[in-house]
């Protein structure tokens, strides 16, 4: 994940901003930014998302292209994926797993049209478990979660996180609605405070201008 010195993975509250589309505009900032896309591309061959975030980053009207080598997986139920972004996706993965309970989907549509997209249906709420033990069936024995911080929260509170790998960019954003790294549910009681997951820190990188790279192990 890319987040700021504050925890922020966005540039604001609002859908409009967006940390890929803002950041490489403001000076002191976007110099470095490269880094963080190039140790993106060393990360695993299997990329999970949200919809929401992949239609916010521009999947609905991007035009399409070449194979990335790389296998995305879709959480998204609404849908915020429409035809066109479902066919993004598939057109660059290797395999693009859709996870839905959403009949209506418009990948169950574009299966015929591409073998490689893989439906992952569900119903009722969505188990994170359940999801990767499916996944894992289809043969997706590690992965890299790039969501927003509610799908990050729900990670962390049902113990599903086994490594965090970041890069920190020297800005500070602010903003009490501005999403964070882990957002979702709060503890509210010290009966919960078994919910908080420690780490022990394997790798600290001092990147080019004022980035940081850190790599945690989440202790179980």
């Amino acid at each position: 994940m890319l987040m700021s010195l504050d925890g922020k993975i966005n540039s604001g509250s609002s859908d409009e901003l967006d940390v890929d589309r803002d950041w490489c505009n403001i000076p002191h900032i976007k110099e470095g930014l490269h880094q963080y896309y190039e140790i993106e591309q060393t990360t695993d061959c299997y990329s999970l998302n949200t919809g929401r975030v992949m239609a916010k980053v521009g999947a609905n009207e991007r035009p399409f292209g070449d194979k990335w080598g790389v296998s995305f997986i879709a959480v998204d139920n609404l849908p915020h994926l429409n035809e066109h972004g479902v066919e993004y996706y598939a057109r660059i993965s290797e395999r693009f797993f859709v996870v839905t309970n959403n009949p209506s989907h418009p990948a169950h549509a574009l299966c015929e049209k591409f073998d490689n997209i893989v439906m992952l249906p569900y119903s009722g709420k969505l188990s994170l478990a359940d999801m990767l033990e499916m996944l894992y069936e289809k043969g997706v024995e590690r992965l890299t979660v790039q969501s927003g911080g509610t799908l990050n929260g729900a990670f962390l509170r049902e113990n599903l996180f086994d490594f965090v790998n970041i890069v920190v960019a020297p800005v500070l954003v602010g903003g009490k609605d501005t999403p964070s790294i882990i957002d979702g549910q709060a503890i509210t009681s010290p009966l919960q405070l078994s919910l908080i997951r420690p780490l022990r820190l394997l790798e600290a990188n001092t990147l080019e201008d004022s980035y940081i790279q850190l790599k945690y192990e989440v202790i179980k």
